[in-house]
């Protein structure tokens, strides 16, 4: 088998992810951690040794963390996850813009994928319904950024032996 064959046969072998999450509503937002390490377990990776965890303050700090994450060259890709709510005021729509905006910044300078499960529902009111409703939303958002993640990192690392 030459080289680029045994690249595309495990293409996540010696994984590292590093998950950066919000601390503002962290019994939410932590459930998308939850469906993160459940879809990576059920494509059979040691979630121990492929994933850290790092907890902010809140949204807006994530960015710089993900950059400083994606420079190391300790990881291969990096999952942000966040809710921001509209609290009554339009803040929530620049912080949103900022986030988001700066997440790309970071994965196109360092050419390391950097994902987000940073929600920002329409209406969210701290009532029972919602919090439940968000919380089984944040695992299935985690199941689906952890998928987007694994894909993403397969077909970069696909694209990158083609390119030696």
């Amino acid at each position: 088998m030459n080289k680029s064959n045994a690249a595309l046969t495990n293409p996540i072998d010696k994984l590292r992810i590093a998950v950066v999450s919000a601390s503002w509503h962290r019994d939410i937002v932590e459930r998308a951690h939850e469906g993160i390490t459940a879809e990576l377990s059920r494509q059979g990776l040691d979630v121990a040794a492929t994933l850290t965890h790092i907890s902010v303050a809140g949204a807006f700090e994530i960015p710089l963390h993900a950059q400083i994450l994606a420079e190391s060259c300790a990881f291969d890709a990096v999952i942000a996850c966040a809710l921001i709510v509209n609290g009554g005021i339009y803040r929530h729509e620049f912080v949103t813009s900022a986030v988001i905006d700066g997440l790309m910044r970071v994965q196109l300078d360092s050419g390391v994928p950097v994902l987000s499960a940073v929600l920002t529902p329409r209406d969210f009111h701290d009532h029972e319904e919602h919090r439940s409703f968000f919380a089984a939303h944040f695992v299935k958002k985690g199941e689906e950024v952890a998928s987007a993640c694994l894909a993403a990192v397969r077909s970069l690392r696909q694209l990158r032996t083609f390119m030696r």
